[in-house]
């Protein structure tokens, strides 16, 4: 890896600063940053921006920036900082979109069945139960993690950042920490989006936005090569 790039620096710089600046605010506070289901009482338009600088977990935040710096740097040389920054952006909005899609769609066929009372009631008083650790059964438990859950993370944008690489380096070999074997990113790309699309259908991995993921990857792949229409470099 060369020098870090201006975009992929501020990027790290400000992730970094927004997830140990938020740890001392009350959860209530600083889950507003995070993105609801936009027929949520908590949604807010702005989240649609914030969530991709908020992160769960040191973990999650220094998985997300070291892909973030590993990678990002050869993909801002290539495209550029104005490029790299609309495909960084779009791609965390692309994993909102897809992501809030899925959710739409098992929204509707769960309220097709329950009255509107019930509806009612997961919706005014489904977060604080939430936020209780508990959650009702069935139907009712899954409107509540629709209606009062959230996502929030780099890692869509993240994701469009990695397939651009795979994209324009397909085989440039890159080495995993688990197990630390080398891998062509072309193999690494197409093994995460066949995990993402597993985890998806079946429900594996709970609490990961894997359809998220899969949104951003989505657009880093158009943007390369259907948007911009640029070839593999090596």
């Amino acid at each position: 890896m060369g020098r870090i790039t201006d975009a992929v620096k501020n990027l790290l710089i400000i992730n970094v600063i927004v997830f140990f600046g938020t740890q001392a605010l009350p959860e209530g506070i600083k889950s507003m940053g995070n993105m609801y289901f936009p027929l949520s009482e908590n949604f807010q338009p702005y989240q649609i921006i914030t969530n991709m600088f908020m992160h769960a977990d040191f973990q999650h935040l220094l998985f997300n920036m070291m892909t973030l710096f590993f990678l990002g740097p050869l993909v801002e040389q290539a495209l550029g900082t104005k490029r790299f920054l609309q495909l960084y952006f779009l791609s965390g909005l692309g994993a909102v979109i897809l992501h809030m899609g899925i959710k739409w769609f098992e929204y509707q066929g769960i309220i097709a069945g329950l009255d509107p009372s019930e509806i009612s009631a997961v919706a005014n008083e489904g977060l604080s139960i939430l936020n209780s650790g508990r959650n009702y059964r069935g139907e009712l438990g899954e409107l509540n993690y629709i209606l009062n859950g959230s996502i929030l993370g780099a890692s869509g944008a993240v994701y469009g950042v990695l397939i651009a690489f795979a994209t324009l380096f397909p085989n440039m070999k890159l080495m995993l920490l688990f197990p630390p074997i080398p891998i062509k990113a072309k193999y690494l790309a197409a093994g995460l989006i066949a995990l993402g699309l597993f985890s998806g259908v079946t429900g594996f991995q709970q609490g990961v936005a894997h359809w998220g993921h899969l949104g951003g990857a989505i657009v880093g792949f158009i943007m390369i090569r259907f948007i911009w229409k640029l070839q593999s470099l090596r």
